[in-house]
């Protein structure tokens, strides 16, 4: 199983009054992990956009183990946990600079036609990402 990474400098803005980067944030981490996995598989999300498709959360879990703080990095690593060819749920865990794990999660995918909404196949719209996936899956 391919586990891609990200690293994320952590910004006084992502903070809260209490000093923690606020718990809102880990949605946007989730991203910029499931947009580096992508990258690294070879495609491009962007891509996907120009094609006249998009892909949204439809399901989204989190939960905090530990705490992170303005100042630290942390590591998104990010996996396809699930792929039935309609839906993708990636795996994701961020950690600390000592390895801990802080944050675990996931989040579900469909691809919908840009314009309707309307739900696509991704094996159909996208053949050669379906196939990627496919691997991965099957080398789980």
């Amino acid at each position: 199983m391919f586990i891609s990474e990200a690293r994320v400098e952590i910004r006084y803005a992502e903070t809260d009054a209490m000093g923690v980067v606020y718990h809102g944030q880990y949605v946007v981490w989730f991203e910029i992990g499931r947009t580096q996995l992508i990258k690294d598989l070879g495609f491009h999300y962007a891509d996907m956009e120009k094609a006249g498709f998009v892909s949204p959360v439809t399901d989204i879990k989190l939960s905090y183990k530990r705490p992170f703080r303005y100042g630290e990095s942390a590591v998104v690593r990010t996996w396809i946990q699930v792929h039935t060819g309609i839906r993708t749920t990636y795996g994701y865990e961020i950690m600390n600079e000592a390895g801990e794990v802080c944050v675990t999660g996931s989040s579900v995918h469909t691809v919908v036609d840009k314009e309707t909404f309307r739900p696509v196949k991704f094996k159909k719209a996208f053949p050669e990402w379906h196939a990627v996936y496919e691997k991965e899956k099957q080398d789980q």
